[in-house]
């Protein structure tokens, strides 16, 4: 049997990153290349003749005078913290099937526990946000699923109030391979609520097979083709087939979660679950997917600490 060549691919490794981002000139260099493709332009003027200030690591446009930091307006925005420490951060977060914990990434970057948190969040919103604006087409697979368990003495299952609820769906090829994947926490599984789902994330024309839920009929009064397959707890694989995928991501992801995460809360679940997403939509071109983190991040509005403590909801 032939190597899978995603599973099997080479990806970057450890040396070559360093070799690539190992100091701060390397990383200033890469961010100026992502940031401004074309070569620099001002910001205030538009003008492209520039010098740069390296005391300060700024440019000064020499129409305006107006000086700009690489990170201004960015998800780095006013960082204290040294240009490899983030490109570092985004090689764990970006390399490794399972991703890592706040503390640990905190330990291999040699800052505090806060910041080491305060690092992970910014990059789990930028993929969130990125992954937000790219809809599932074509024929997908969708589930309710849940993160938690019960209370002490509380209820158990869907009624559980220690529960998040998010969907899943698994966009898949002709092959019936899959492709890309969405995890959106929703407030709770209602016809109205995956109606607006499905409208947030679904590209016209698109086909959703789903169980019997009754909230999965939102599919169709939002537009969308939707196909009903009752399984109930059948554990025959030809009766389970239609949801094999999407049943196989959502194994992968709580065991993934459960073995970083001594314990996690439901408040931040959505960055959780966008680390997880991103890195899957990605695994295809797992050495570029640094580059394209970063390119993502100088794009990202700046989002302060006050922000990041809020608890997130996505769609």
């Amino acid at each position: 049997m032939g190597k899978n060549k995603i599973q099997f691919q080479k990806g970057l490794s450890l040396p070559n990153f360093l070799e690539e981002y190992g100091t701060e000139e390397n990383c200033f260099e890469a961010l100026a290349k992502l940031r401004w493709p074309k070569g620099f332009e001002c910001p205030k003027c538009g003008c492209n003749a520039y010098c740069r200030l390296t005391n300060r690591k700024l440019f000064q446009c020499n129409a305006c005078r107006g000086q700009t930091s690489i990170t201004a307006g960015t998800i780095y925005h006013s960082t204290k913290i040294p240009l490899t420490k983030w490109f570092l951060a985004t090689y764990l977060m970006t390399q490794s099937k399972s991703g890592i914990s706040q503390l640990e990434l905190a330990r291999q970057l040699g800052v505090s526990a806060n910041t080491g948190a305060m690092v992970y969040h910014k990059l789990a919103q930028v993929m969130m946000e990125r992954d937000a604006q790219k809809p599932l087409s074509g024929n997908i697979e969708i589930d309710d699923a849940y993160w938690g368990g019960k209370k002490k003495d509380g209820k158990r299952g869907r009624g559980s109030e220690n529960k998040t609820p998010f969907v899943a769906a698994v966009e898949k090829n002709i092959d019936n391979h899959p492709i890309h994947i969405k995890l959106s926490v929703v407030s709770g599984f209602k016809k109205k609520e995956l109606k607006q789902w499905s409208k947030n994330h679904l590209v016209p024309g698109t086909t959703a097979v789903s169980d019997g839920l009754g909230c999965f009929a939102g599919i169709k009064e939002a537009g969308f083709n939707h196909k009903v397959i009752v399984v109930g707890n059948s554990r025959n694989p030809k009766q389970s087939a239609p949801f094999n995928w999407v049943n196989t991501i959502l194994g992968n992801l709580k065991s993934a979660l459960s073995g970083i995460y001594h314990k996690l809360s439901s408040a931040h679940l959505p960055r959780h679950l966008a680390t997880f997403q991103y890195r899957f939509n990605r695994r295809f071109v797992l050495g570029d997917m640094i580059n394209r983190l970063v390119f993502v991040s100088l794009r990202t509005l700046p989002m302060p600490k006050r922000l990041l403590k809020l608890a997130d909801y996505c769609w």
